[in-house]
């Protein structure tokens, strides 16, 4: 599994395309805008997107979605139900951030706990997180130890908890009961900002540190 990080919107938010190098097919994680710039990349490296992958309802990491889904003629997978509502409310969000008019979309297939995606040869599991949206979903890879992880986690950092619907324990038992039994050696791509590990994070993350819960 390969991978690309394009940051996309004002908020720098982390898009992702990422491809099985042995069929070249390829899925974009969070196309929340900046669609010629992911169409670019995607152009740049020869491959073939079959779907959209989208770990929450937020319109930084969404925004772009549908207008992507139609110019690929792809479907867009993700999140889980319970972020039905920020999908449903994209004009009020767009509005309310400063970004470009979002119409509301229905994703072609929703996620929950357990669901797996196959992109190419390679398959993705799916780990539903909630705490910063109730609908949050966390992609992971085992064979290359690498997760995607939207808006749970960042280095040195957890998500925001003062949205509609977001709950501060949901959140820390999230990443305490889904993303750490993953191991050690896992690596992480965050919404936002520089990638990290769970290693890095268990030991110095001020939120999370294993410190913390003895």
């Amino acid at each position: 599994m390969k991978y690309q990080i394009i940051p996309v919107t004002p908020f720098q938010q982390n898009c992702s395309v990422i491809w099985c190098e042995k069929t070249l097919k390829a899925a974009v994680v969070d196309p929340g805008g900046d669609i010629e710039r992911i169409m670019a990349e995607v152009t740049k490296l020869g491959l073939n997107v079959e779907k959209i992958l989208l770990t929450h309802g937020h319109i930084d990491h969404v925004g772009g979605a549908a207008s992507l889904a139609a110019t690929l003629s792809v479907p867009i997978i993700g999140p889980h139900e319970a972020d039905k509502f920020w999908l449903d409310n994209l004009v009020k969000q767009s509005q309310n951030f400063g970004f470009a008019r979002a119409e509301a979309f229905e994703p072609t297939q929703y996620l929950k706990e357990g669901d797996e995606v196959t992109i190419g040869e390679q398959t993705i599991s799916v780990l539903h997180c909630p705490g910063h949206t109730p609908g949050h979903i966390v992609f992971y890879n085992e064979p290359t130890k690498l997760a995607w992880v939207g808006d749970v986690l960042f280095r040195g950092s957890i998500g925001r908890t003062d949205f509609p619907q977001s709950n501060h324990q949901d959140l820390l038992h999230s990443i305490t009961t889904k993303l750490w039994p993953l191991g050690q050696d896992v690596s992480f791509i965050p919404g936002h900002g520089p990638m990290s590990t769970f290693a890095e994070e268990r030991q110095h993350n001020p939120f999370v540190a294993d410190q913390l819960f003895d």
